[in-house]
């Protein structure tokens, strides 16, 4: 039998008591192409970014989909002058996930989460620790079960 390539992620939700639901799903090749797979807004698919710190740490922030991260107002939240993303070897090496299947959820350290507070309130879906799946989760119930930073991260993606 194949191992489930989203067991870890489900593993740890149910730490924490935390309800899940792991879709499989072909590849999207936009954002709007993946919600309309998902059967749902672009602003309630939320991107995991890993941030890294000048000291070598790592956070996660967490934007939606329809939006982009602003770096000037997650400094001022974080309380640093210098973050940036990571090359994604140094990213799959700070969560034991590949970039576009990262989530907090468990990754291989519990670094910090900030997150977009226009996630409040809603269910969203996001990265399951795998290509080919997605997760849903209640926002505000992995904010509790992480403790995470909830403050206003993002800003309007740049015109395309």
């Amino acid at each position: 039998m194949t191992p489930d390539p989203t067991e870890r992620v489900r593993s740890a939700a149910a730490e924490r008591g935390l309800d899940i639901e792991v879709r499989e799903r072909p590849a999207a090749h936009s954002l709007v192409d993946a919600a309309a797979l998902l059967g749902i807004r672009p602003a309630d698919i939320v991107k995991t970014l890993v941030v890294k710190r000048s000291d070598d740490t790592f956070l996660f922030a967490l934007v939606p989909g329809d939006r982009a991260i602003s770096w000037p107002k997650l400094r001022a939240v974080v309380g640093v002058n210098k973050l940036r993303l990571p090359e994604p070897e140094i990213a799959l090496a700070a969560t034991g996930y590949e970039r576009g299947t990262i989530v907090p959820i468990g990754s291989s350290t519990d670094w910090p989460i900030f997150a977009d507070e226009r996630i409040v309130g809603t269910r969203i879906a996001m990265g399951a620790g795998a290509h080919g799946f997605s997760l849903f989760v209640d926002a505000d119930a992995l904010i509790e079960a992480y403790g995470a930073t909830v403050a206003d991260i993002s800003g309007e993606l740049p015109a395309s």
